[in-house]
């Protein structure tokens, strides 16, 4: 049986790192099912920098993110704090957010819930299940960090958009995708591309 992952987009900047790990993760058949909540600011972000016409909130949406037709991605309404995510009881094998803004994070150190992603989140956490943060901020400031090292004392992955270069790209979807797969380990996922260092010698 395949898995089940939620994934969160809220405002930060980084769109195209969610775009391209749903693109992935549809494509992948060790996925069965994946659900996607996005924050308004995070839709935001989308139009910004993706330049599309994205409200974050109609399931034909999904398809004008990926650029195909999507069989595997359902999206929930954000403010919707009775969905079946929302729950405990729902299984799922990981849940990743992606780009987690700041004001995500804190929300999730101190524990408030005020909308789908937060409570799916907390949920993730108090369930013992994998929990991966991908925050894109800089500088960081001592209350980020201490948010961060909360988050992962308390059980979640921070994964922060800091993209390698020994592989030796030539694009930025290069540099994009090879980020994105290196999240898919941390996911469980199988992907394309060879993520591991393999010594000066040895890699291309």
């Amino acid at each position: 049986m395949g898995k089940k992952i939620i994934v969160g987009i809220t405002g930060a900047s980084g769109a195209i790192y969610a775009q391209r790990l749903l693109y992935y993760l549809e494509e992948s058949s060790e996925v069965d099912l994946v659900n996607l909540v996005i924050t308004s600011a995070g839709a935001s972000v989308i139009r910004e920098e993706l330049e599309l016409n994205f409200s974050g909130i109609r399931q034909n949406e999904v398809d004008l993110l990926l650029g195909r037709e999507s069989k595997k991605i359902l999206l929930f309404p954000v403010k919707d704090i009775g969905a079946s995510i929302a729950s405990g009881s729902y299984p799922v094998d990981a849940m990743i957010i992606i780009p987690c803004s700041v004001n995500t994070l804190g929300m999730l150190a101190a524990g408030i819930v005020r909308d789908l992603v937060h409570r799916a989140a907390d949920v993730t956490l108090k369930e013992n299940r994998k929990l991966i943060l991908v925050p894109r901020e800089t500088p960081l400031n001592r209350i980020h960090l201490e948010n961060l090292l909360r988050l992962q004392q308390a059980g979640a992955i921070i994964i922060p958009a800091m993209p390698a270069f020994y592989h030796r790209p030539k694009t930025i979807l290069d540099i994009v995708d090879h980020f994105v797969f290196r999240v898919m380990d941390h996911l469980g996922v199988s992907h394309s591309q060879e993520t591991t260092w393999l010594g000066r010698n040895k890699n291309p």
